[in-house]
């Protein structure tokens, strides 16, 4: 059985994002989606909500699970026994800078292997930074993000 882990901040999830998913889901036999807690990092959205809104996403898939990271990913793997870890990619940017943490995650953990999807062309212009400030405005997200997270986008930036 193999076995893949799909690290992220999900603040908030994308379509992209999801477009990953449902494409590794019917690659690997399990797939834990990894809400990662960087104590660095400002979000939007708690861990539990962002936690909350990817566990609900996932539903479709039998064979994808959420949880939650705080500390290191590689180390998260290990106890988990999980050894690829999957990686999106929306262009060159991120491919040197995804080549570089897989480089580092390997040193940290030599039986990590890492795993780049491309994205979707439809997904290329989609980033997570970009929706939260057309949100704060009241920009329609409605095509860069699924369903429950425009609404919970939508009850951030306009609360009732």
């Amino acid at each position: 059985m193999t076995r893949a882990a799909f690290p992220g901040s999900f603040d908030p999830p994308t379509l992209g994002h999801m477009n990953i998913i449902q494409r590794s889901a019917s690659i690997f036999d399990e797939i834990t989606v990894i809400v990662a807690e960087n104590r660095h990092k400002q979000y939007l959205f708690s861990a539990g909500e962002r936690l909350d809104l990817m566990s609900s996403l996932v539903e479709p898939w039998k064979n994808v699970s959420v949880a939650l990271c705080t500390g290191l990913i590689v180390e998260f793997l290990k106890e988990r026994d999980i050894p690829v870890l999957i990686r999106g990619i929306r262009g060159g940017g991120d491919f040197s800078y995804e080549f570089e943490l897989s480089l580092m995650n390997r040193a940290l953990n030599p039986g990590i292997e890492t795993i780049f999807f491309t994205t979707d062309p439809k997904y290329v212009v989609i980033r997570s930074s970009s929706i939260k400030e057309l949100a704060s405005f009241g920009g329609n997200v409605s095509a860069m993000v699924p369903e429950p997270v425009a609404q919970a986008l939508g009850l951030k930036f306009n609360p009732r």
